[in-house]
């Protein structure tokens, strides 16, 4: 007999809230039935329309708190509502910490099926405000008028925003000048429907001492009134070092296309993590969360355990920050990324930071890696930091394969974390201990540092400790 849903679409109910999804939103249940109510909180009662409803859950639309959480907070921002950019500026900033460590929790028991893996309570932010060095913001027309700012929510309506308090202050300034010259030099913005128009997104990225960069990515080869756009913006921002144009003419939601145009100034903006600095190029992966990224690395360095002697190798490098840290401590590191101009970028961070003991290589993992095996290459330490949707079982394999004594996994996504742990797991790799460090403040998003150790060589430290303690 087909099971009965106990909610019906349109219909309000009372929900019990347990605990938050991975998107932020509250999760609770009605009649043992799992219904998702965003902006709802862990032990709070609520009144939730149902807005959809599948057969093993449903949405539902916050329309009352009748029982409220002692850790619920009045947002800072006056477009929180409507805003996609940030999910939890409703919930106290420790409370937040304590979510994401439960978030993580949650995803290694349930996914990974992994008992008794420590998870460290989360690395806050010394300031959860205006940590943000990279905005992109798409650019439409409502009612006549520019407008620049995050989709709301699960849709693509821009909500216009003058001052985002999660990005840093130089790049609300870049927003506000960018929709003041544009609206006063009538340059046409990209109408999505309709494939028209010139202007699809502003990108800013603020530098170490305030520097800014500037970048309008188009729909045309042609930026209009391009000099004069330019003497504007140099006019009203005197910190800006860097104006650039990327062309973006296919008809996806693709946010940068291939080619980028120096319009005016630096090609790159400088920035810094520890003692390192880093040039940063328009399409440079660099973390938003400068702070928190000296924070995230430096835990790294710290589960790596060099003494000096090894070899290590940095499975996806990007433009090498991770990479040059390791070289600090190490005797040697190689860096691999399938992205070339990512590998030109980090060459150029190792020469200018005066790294000597950093190798960078083209290519895909799963081909390199055996490829420096072959070559005689034995990597005491693996430190991976892959994409959202995690390393493939392919990859985790030749992992294994070159016996490392270590394996360091950063990751953005505890589920895909979560699933690539259990197949370490399996292939002979403890996790020791999972570190999550908040890299986005008032986000639903937790990043994670874990620590593998080869099980045979944790047997054996446990077996030595054990005989010290005998004696």
């Amino acid at each position: 007999m087909k099971k009965q849903v106990p909610v019906e679409k349109g219909k309000s109910y009372e929900i019990e809230i347990h605990t938050l999804g991975t998107s932020g939103e509250g999760v609770g249940r009605y009649e043992n039935f799992t219904v998702f109510v965003p902006k709802a909180l862990p032990g709070e009662k609520v009144k939730a329309v149902i807005t959809e409803v599948k057969k093993s859950y449903a949405k539902g639309q916050l329309t009352e708190i009748i029982t409220k959480s002692a850790d619920r907070v009045q947002p800072v921002c006056s477009i929180y509502d409507r805003c996609g950019g940030c999910q939890l500026q409703h919930l106290s900033y420790m409370a937040q910490l304590k979510a994401k460590r439960q978030q993580v929790i949650d995803a290694i028991t349930r996914i990974g099926g992994l008992k008794d893996i420590f998870v460290a309570p989360t690395l806050g932010a010394a300031s959860p405000w205006n940590y943000r060095n990279k905005m992109q913001f798409p650019i439409g027309c409502e009612r006549g008028k520019t407008v620049i700012g995050c989709f709301a929510q699960g849709s693509h309506e821009i909500i216009d925003t003058r001052d985002c308090h999660i990005q840093k202050e130089g790049n609300n300034e870049i927003v506000n000048a960018v929709r003041e010259i544009i609206t006063s030099l009538h340059i046409p913005v990209y109408h999505e429907d309709k494939h028209t128009g010139v202007l699809r997104h502003v990108v800013g990225r603020v530098g170490e001492k305030g520097d800014l960069m500037v970048v309008i990515v188009t729909a045309t080869k042609q930026l209009p009134r391009e000099k004069e756009f330019v003497k504007a913006l140099r006019k009203r921002l005197p910190q800006v070092v860097s104006i650039q144009q990327n062309i973006q003419t296919y008809r996806n939601n693709v946010i940068m296309g291939r080619e980028t145009r120096l319009l005016w100034g630096r090609p790159t903006i400088l920035d810094r993590i520890g003692r390192l600095s880093f040039h940063i190029s328009p399409r440079s992966f660099f973390q938003v969360n400068t702070a928190q990224a000296e924070v995230l690395y430096s835990k790294a360095l710290e589960f790596a355990n060099l003494k000096g002697e090894e070899t290590v190798i940095d499975a996806y490098c990007g433009t090498g920050t991770i990479t040059l840290f390791l070289a600090q401590k190490a005797r040697e590191v190689y860096g691999i990324e399938i992205v070339k101009p990512a590998i030109l970028d980090a060459q150029k961070n190792a020469r200018d930071n005066n790294v000597h003991n950093a190798n960078f290589l083209v290519g895909d993992a799963t081909e390199v890696m055996p490829r420096l095996y072959r070559q005689g290459v034995r990597a005491d330490v693996i430190v991976v930091d892959p994409p959202r949707a995690g390393c493939t079982e392919e990859v985790l394999n030749v992992f294994a394969e070159m016996q490392p004594e270590r394996i360091v996994y950063v990751s953005c996504n505890p589920a895909s974390l979560a699933r690539d742990l259990a197949i370490l797991a399996a292939l002979g790799y403890t996790s020791k201990k999972i570190q999550p460090i908040d890299m986005f403040p008032m986000t639903s998003h937790v990043e994670c540092c874990t620590e593998l150790v080869r099980a045979d060589l944790l047997e054996k430290e446990k077996a030595e400790k054990a005989k010290k303690t005998e004696k």
